[in-house]
Parts: structure tokens; sequence; C-alpha cells
């Protein structure tokens, strides 16, 4: 007869399991629940129930005046996404110059650059488009050509000037935030700074800058109905003069510029929602 000599299961000592990184989750930009839809027709019926109440019987609805200009206005909202679009990549190929030149190791380039960084970045975005709109000529001679200069090519111009900051800023923070080994395990390789910067640094501080470039272009996309202020027609301009077309009736306001407010919220919310999944996703794989 055997006897079994084998532990008890509580003298087993416990085994410490690998860890497993937990995988991001999937891209929902739109997870609005119910509620949210419930809310959104709610707020629409109401506006547009007061709209109907204050106007006349042989008027057309504030949703039929929307139906009726919806062309127009969604071609002004088109010309903001191109002005954005535009304004961004101009400031983006600028700002990531700048950037360079912000971590150069010439102390006056490093200097000036900051200096640019700092007061364009600080200054007030209208300001900025005022400034180019009335200093920037509106045309130019070349050969005796005369060329016009559009006023929304000066907005874009007004526009990409702090966003050229604001880049500038992203890549200085995402270099820096890199650590120094980077640079030093590409220096024992020897590496010149130039390769080292674009074939081993900048690639690492994409997914970095990233995320907050994305949350700058939704900025943009919201500023550039300041642009109706210097006289460009997008879609606030339109707005107006759809409102003055109908013959000002108080009861249109509220419909007209709620519908504005829509399209940039319909626009930007997705953008807003990707962003903070790429930062989840990228501090995962840190």
């Amino acid at each position: 007869m055997t006897s079994d000599t084998s532990p008890a299961p509580a003298s087993v000592l416990p085994v410490l399991l690998p860890f497993r990184a937990s995988q991001p989750r999937r891209f929902a930009p739109l997870r609005l629940q119910f509620i949210h839809a419930v809310g959104f027709i709610g707020l629409a019926l109401l506006v547009g129930g007061a709209a109907h109440a204050q106007s006349g019987a042989d008027q057309l609805s504030a949703l039929g005046v929307i139906w009726k200009w919806f062309p127009l206005l969604m071609s002004g909202f088109m010309f903001n996404i191109a002005i954005s679009v535009l304004s961004m990549s101009l400031g983006t190929i600028a700002g990531l110059g700048l950037g360079l030149l912000a971590i150069s190791l010439n102390r006056p380039l490093r200097r000036t650059a900051w200096g640019t960084t700092q007061f364009f970045r600080n200054a007030p975005w209208l300001v900025l488009l005022f400034f180019a709109m009335f200093m920037i000529p509106f045309q130019f001679t070349i050969f005796g050509t005369t060329y016009p200069l559009p006023d929304w090519v000066k907005a874009v111009i007004g526009f990409a000037l702090p966003v050229m900051a604001n880049v500038s800023e992203i890549v200085r923070g995402a270099v820096g935030s890199l650590p120094s080994g980077q640079w030093e395990a590409a220096e024992s390789l020897a590496f010149s700074r130039r390769k080292t910067l674009w074939l081993i640094i900048l690639p690492q501080c994409v997914k970095r800058m990233l995320p907050p470039w994305m949350n700058l272009y939704s900025l943009v996309t919201m500023a550039t109905v300041q642009a109706s202020i210097v006289g460009v027609t997008e879609m606030l301009t339109l707005t107006a003069q759809v409102h003055a077309a109908e013959g000002g009736r108080p009861d249109l306001l509220a419909p007209l510029y709620g519908f504005a407010m829509l399209c940039f919220f319909v626009y930007c919310y997705p953008i807003e929602r990707f962003t903070l999944y790429l930062e989840r996703r990228f501090h995962l794989h840190q």
C-alpha cells in the first residue's frame, strides 16, 4: 500500500503569469447613445417649432428655407474646409522648418525661431487675420503682368501663421520627449545630426505629433468662420445673406445659424474622437 506524498494544493507556490498588454479598443468615432440622439432631435424640434410659431401662415418654414438654400450653404461650408486644409498644409510645412530651427545647435537661429514661435503662438488669430488682409498687397506685378491676390488667399496666409507657430512647438516638444539615448546610439553609429533627425528621431515623433496636430486642425476649421469679418464669402457670410434674402425674418436666425453650427459639429466631432483614440493607442505602445 503506497501513500500519496504529493504536496497539498495549499502549499503550491503562486506563479506570476507573464504580463499581457490589453489591445487598444477599435476606433469608434460616433459613439452616441440613444439619449444623445433624443436630445439632438428634441433640440431640433424645439428650435424648429419656435421658429414655425413665429413665422406667418404664408411664409416658408425654417426647415423649408434651409432646404431651399441648402446647396448654397453647403458650398460655403466646403469653402471653410478648403481654407482650413490649405492653411493647415501651409502652416505645417512652415512650422516643421521653424521647429527644426528651434532645436538647432546654432544659438542665433534657435533664439530667432523661439521668438517667432512665441510671437505668433500667443497673438490673437483675428489680429493676425487682419494683419494678413491689410498688410499683404491685393495684387502683384511680375514682368509687367499684374496678378490679383484674392481675399481668401490672404485669409489662408493669416490662418497659417498661428498654425506655423503651434506646429513648431509640437515638433520641438515631440523631439524633446524622446530619450537622449536615441541621439547617443545614433552618434555611436557615426550618423550625422541631419541623418539622425530624418532617419531616427522624426519617424519616432510622428505618432507623438499626430494627435495634437489633428486637434489643431479642428481648431483651425472652427476658426475659419472669422474670415467672414474680413469679407471672405464662406458659410457664415452666406448664412447672413440667406437671412437677408428671406426678408430678415427674426424666426430664421436660430435655425440658420444652428444649421451652420451643426455642420461644423458633424465635421469636427469625428476628428476629436479619432484624436482621443490615437492618444490611447500610442500611449499603450510607448
